[in-house]
């Protein structure tokens, strides 16, 4: 087993992700194609979810980016 992290780990699922970055399944589908998106852990066969922490850590780069134009 991995070794324990100290940070808090959270799994947002895509309708949470969907919900806090207001894009759409196929633009996040999209930008992680393109390399601009988290990539999404696998859950399950059938499931995936993102890690919270880089979900905010991309919002955050959106919001410095805004900042400095």
């Amino acid at each position: 087993m991995a070794k324990a992290n100290h940070e808090r780990l959270s799994i947002l699922r895509r309708k949470q992700v969907e919900q806090r970055t207001g894009l759409s399944r196929s633009s996040i589908y999209l930008h992680i194609k393109n390399g601009l998106f988290p990539k999404p852990v696998s859950l399950g066969p059938r499931a995936v979810g993102w890690l919270e922490n880089e979900i905010n850590a991309w919002l955050a780069e959106k919001l410095e980016a805004r900042n400095k134009a």
